[in-house]
């Protein structure tokens, strides 16, 4: 029997400087962001027979489930992101199909993987339907379904970097609008960067809206005036005229400044595990560490070595043998993409 494949992926991103600007409490903001592989990856296969009652089958392949759905009845419940995803895109009546849906980065590593699932499904089933989204379309589209369908704390950045891929700055000039724009720069910087770059993630998730409610609280409503918040945005600027310049120990310095305001922010965004971390990181020399995302007690954090890969493979020996775990990393010069094969044997 033969069916239809549907195919998306979305990259993930890291060193979000800026981060906590592209909020609707700090109301306008700037963001640098980097977007990377680990991806996530959808796929939709399209079933001959209609089960009208549950017509669409999930499988999140990262938690082993898999469970029946119909999109006329939707209550949110295993995974209500993906839900709503299907809740508001316009299905077709007329076809049944299982989506299935994997990360290879690990779910909660404050890598925008949450938006990367999102952006990926949004773009997959848009295939499925005679309209077109565009990349900012898609951005938009996951973003709402976070905050004005599920009522999380969220802000832009994640979903535009996924969309768009690239290295980013973006400028939130009334939230939720933005404009996006690549940081371009010499190609042996991006490869140096990337060979640079070292992930770790922690082992444990983190939950970004609690996290956010917490600095919210704490900022209290003039939260856009703070000075910390101001200073965010200056660094954003700072780290895309960084990259312009072919400068990393610059951006490096951009990635520590990044870190102290989120010490500020609140004393749980940089957690006893990412100071470990980042203690390690200075005894090997390295120029910068970014704790990803709202950080927390949870995630993953980037360092950007000294550009001695010998010195790099001896730290992060280091790092792995205290218990915690290397990703890979591989700069996204490509945002969403999205495509068909052929008829397959089912």
């Amino acid at each position: 029997m033969k069916t239809e494949l549907i195919k998306a992926v979305a990259p993930t991103r890291i060193c979000d400087v800026g981060g906590w600007t592209d909020t609707h409490f700090a109301k306008f903001g700037s963001i640098f962001n980097i977007a990377i592989y680990p991806y996530v990856e959808v796929q939709i296969c399209t079933l001959p027979s209609i089960n009208t009652d549950n017509r669409i089958v999930i499988s999140a392949d990262n938690y082993g489930d898999t469970y029946s759905i119909s999109p006329n009845k939707i209550g949110y419940g295993k995974h209500p992101m993906l839900e709503a995803a299907i809740k508001k895109m316009s299905i077709p009546e007329n076809i049944s199909f299982k989506i299935n849906i994997y990360s290879y980065a690990p779910p909660g590593a404050s890598m925008g993987t949450s938006a990367a699932v999102s952006v990926a499904l949004i773009g997959a089933l848009d295939a499925l339907t005679p309209n077109h989204l565009t990349a900012h379309e898609v951005a938009a589209f996951a973003h709402s379904i976070e905050t004005d369908e599920l009522n999380l704390e969220c802000g832009i950045q994640d979903q535009m970097s996924s969309a768009y891929g690239g290295i980013n700055f973006i400028d939130m000039y009334k939230y939720p609008h933005a404009s996006i724009s690549k940081v371009q720069t010499d190609p042996k910087t991006l490869w140096e960067l990337e060979q640079r770059l070292l992930l770790v993630y922690i082992g444990t998730p983190h939950c970004s809206s609690e996290v956010h409610k917490k600095v919210i609280s704490n900022l209290g409503i003039n939260a856009y005036k703070d000075n910390r918040i101001c200073r965010l945005r200056e660094l954003a600027s700072m780290a895309k005229n960084a990259l312009f310049d072919n400068d990393l120990n610059a951006l490096g310095y951009i990635f520590n400044e990044n870190t102290n305001i989120q010490r500020a922010l609140h004393k749980e965004l940089v957690c006893d595990k990412f100071e470990e971390i980042i203690s390690i990181a200075k005894e090997f020399n390295a120029i910068g560490c970014k704790v990803n995302g709202a950080g927390g007690d949870g995630g993953s954090i980037a360092i950007l070595t000294n550009g001695d890969m010998a010195v790099k493979r001896k730290m992060e020996k280091i790092i792995v043998e205290k218990g915690y775990y290397t990703l890979p990393v591989y700069l996204s010069a490509d945002g969403l993409k999205v495509w068909k094969t052929k008829t397959v044997n089912h």
